[in-house]
């Protein structure tokens, strides 16, 4: 029995065994009988998909810097468009784009909406010799292809919402997305710190160095870093371990008297009134405070009125708002763990026609349509007592 029973299953191991080797000796006679041109098809579609999956991978494979730079290679010339009033983090972003594009030869346009007011930030155009365009409209976009730096959707002049950039490069929250790159990191505290890692990435040389390719300049490293600290509260707030990681490697190219002339401007005068009466006319319920410091001409002092604010003992979260050219505007601080000040503003306004705001959990701002906040369109308006109610009850939790 037993050695019948081997002779049966050796049996079913050689059927077993010879279906495989009949089933290649079948394809092979297959591929025989093609025509021959068919078969060099074949051949040459299946090497082809092998090399365009393997291009793909290695194209994904790439640092954003160097796929930043192919992109930027692809064209004579680009736009890089701030956000609307320029800071010194847009502005050093933009100096590294155009370094970056220059280095492939591509010729770049740094272009920016509203104004730049902030003294710091005038300083920061001003001692770095900084070379900008202001527009009104999207008509006056120097090139078709724009690259988006520390903001990912175009906004504040005419005809923004038609613009779609090639590239994106940001680290605030956001849908904007560009056509051929998009590098968008909310966990980092600067968008300068992106734009480090690109130059690191593609082996930029210092002016030591006296190699072409590539520079760190004392201008773009000085720019940088500065806008690194100006985002994060000179690394107090906000940071991740990207921004000390990036302020280490410029440390060594930085020209230290360009950094004390943009981080000690001096003040104007309406500036200072303005803190003053955010310190005066604040209302403060429980660990937070609320000043409206009514019309203003210059908007660049209702965020640094609330960083005055900041500094109050016992004020965790801030919101400073006044009036300007028909529209309200917010800016919010917080170095409260229960206030995230980004979604706090936004659930303040969020019922207002018009009305838009956000931002990081430590920062925020918004604006809000005076004549939409009183009232216009599908609601019946906010005065400003009832307003107030509504910050108080957003940085409670209660909104």
């Amino acid at each position: 029995m037993d050695v019948q029973r081997a002779s049966t299953e050796m049996g079913v191991v050689e059927a077993a065994t010879e279906r495989p080797v009949a089933a290649i000796e079948s394809a092979v006679d297959s591929l025989e009988a093609l025509d021959p041109l068919v078969l060099s098809l074949l051949i040459l579609t299946i090497a082809g998909l092998g090399l365009g999956g393997w291009w793909i991978v290695r194209w994904f494979r790439r640092p954003p810097g160097v796929r930043l730079q192919r992109v930027l290679a692809d064209y004579d010339d680009v736009t890089v468009l701030m956000h609307p009033n320029p800071d010194p983090d847009a502005m050093a972003c933009a100096m590294g784009v155009a370094a970056i594009a220059d280095d492939v030869g591509t010729e770049t346009t740094l272009q920016y909406p509203g104004e730049i007011r902030h003294q710091e930030n005038r300083a920061f155009r001003t001692v770095l010799g900084l070379d900008v365009d202001q527009i009104a409209a999207g008509s006056e976009l120097a090139s078709d292809a724009v690259v988006l730096v520390d903001h990912n959707t175009a906004r504040g002049f005419t005809g923004a919402q038609t613009v779609e950039p090639v590239a994106v490069v940001d680290h605030h929250p956001g849908n904007g997305t560009g056509t051929k790159f998009t590098d968008v990191r909310t966990e980092y505290g600067a968008a300068s710190t992106i734009i480090v890692e690109y130059l690191e990435e593609l082996g930029a040389v210092t002016e030591a160095d006296e190699e072409d390719g590539l520079t760190l300049t004392a201008e773009l490293t000085t720019g940088l870093l500065y806008g690194i600290q100006s985002d994060t509260d000179h690394l107090t707030n906000g940071c991740s371990r990207a921004e000390f990681d990036a302020c280490a490697y410029l440390f060594s190219e930085i020209d230290e008297d360009l950094l004390e002339r943009i981080a000690n401007p001096q003040v104007s005068d309406d500036v200072l009134q303005i803190k003053a009466t955010a310190i005066t006319e604040k209302r403060i319920e429980g660990p937070f405070a609320i000043c409206d410091v009514g019309a203003i001409s210059n908007t660049d002092a209702i965020p640094q009125a609330a960083d005055e604010l900041m500094h109050l003992e016992g004020v965790t979260a801030v919101v400073v708002y006044g009036e300007n050219d028909g529209t309200i505007h917010l800016s919010g601080r917080s170095r409260d763990d229960r206030v995230h000040m980004g979604e706090t503003l936004r659930h303040a306004v969020n019922d207002i026609p018009m009305a838009n705001a956000g931002g990081h959990a430590r920062m925020g701002g918004g604006q809000i349509s005076v004549d939409h906040m009183r009232g216009l369109g599908p609601s019946d308006g906010v005065d400003k007592a009832e307003f107030e109610e509504r910050l108080f009850a957003a940085l409670s939790g209660e909104r």
